[in-house]
């Protein structure tokens, strides 16, 4: 099976380029200038050049804080890319994964949020992933949108990454506490996308079309996270990292972040027999691979 992502350099495309061999599928990394995702022509050509079997859609402006005075630069990566995607893929008669964000939701809800739930961004970020999923959703029908959280891996930058550098120089490190969600590794999405693909390719069920959450199990605030690293650091070599636990207020930042990102993946265990790993098990694994 071949599966055609967009992106060369993001944490998911690495992640799916590792684990191509071990679930037995080809995955293409499609970046620029090959596939220019404010270039409706290049997606296009790209993709009938290559014809996949499915295209993942994982490239993004993730740049949360700078989209707030780049809107039209994020809408476009975030929501005419995905248009061309999806309008190029209904031609090659192709489904298409496209990965999606917690922050589609405003975060005041207490409880975890449900596919069902309304989304209401926050942010500049938030309503482009929400313009980009409509539109996969409006032109093609074979698709699947998996909204996932707090990613990190062993590549590129992310909060587990940005600790494990902050250690090296303090002692103490502020971190924020009153937001939740579910710190979810790269790699175990990476498993789950390909799966998914599977699934989505062989099967005609409609069941496996739509919007799923998907995000490693368990919660935790981000200070939580930060000293699940620590602890881990500490054991591993004898290294101790405080963690000051501040508020959201104490750290202001241009873009609103939601309070609660809690997703439920019930929906995506009940239609595609997935179920992601505890976090706490899969940070261990990653901060293993760093340190060793």
């Amino acid at each position: 099976m071949r599966i055609a992502v967009t992106g060369s350099q993001g944490q998911v495309v690495t992640s799916l380029i590792e684990r191509a061999e071990r679930n037995g599928v080809e995955i293409i990394a499609l970046g620029r200038p090959q596939l220019d995702l404010s270039n409706p022509a290049s997606i296009r050509n790209s993709l009938f050049d290559l014809l996949p079997d499915l295209v993942v859609s994982a490239a993004a402006y993730t740049a949360v804080d700078r989209a707030e005075n780049d809107e039209a630069a994020a809408f476009c990566v975030n929501a005419s890319g995905p248009e061309f995607l999806a309008k190029a893929t209904v031609e090659l008669g192709i489904p298409i994964i496209h990965i999606s964000t917690d922050y589609v939701f405003s975060g005041e809800k207490l409880a975890p949020y449900s596919e069902t739930d309304q989304p209401d961004p926050i942010s500049v970020y938030g309503r482009s992933k929400l313009a980009g999923e409509n539109a996969i959703a409006k032109y093609n029908s074979d698709h699947a949108i998996l909204r996932t959280s707090w990613v990190y891996s062993p590549f590129g930058n992310n909060f587990l990454r940005t600790m494990l550098r902050l250690s090296e120089t303090n002692d103490t490190v502020r971190i924020v506490s009153d937001q939740k969600g579910t710190p979810t590794s790269a790699l175990d999405i990476a498993d789950a996308v390909i799966s998914v693909a599977k699934q989505l390719h062989s099967k005609a069920d409609p069941n496996l079309r739509g919007v799923f959450h998907m995000t490693g199990q368990g919660e935790a605030t981000w200070a939580d996270f930060g000293e699940r690293i620590f602890d881990h650091l500490n054991q591993r070599t004898g290294k101790a990292v405080a963690v000051s636990r501040i508020t959201t207020a104490q750290y202001p930042t241009p873009a609103q972040r939601p309070k609660n990102s809690r997703l439920s993946c019930r929906k995506l265990a009940d239609a595609y027999h997935l179920t992601l790993p505890p976090w706490e098990k899969s940070t261990s694994e990653i901060l293993e691979r760093l340190l060793t």
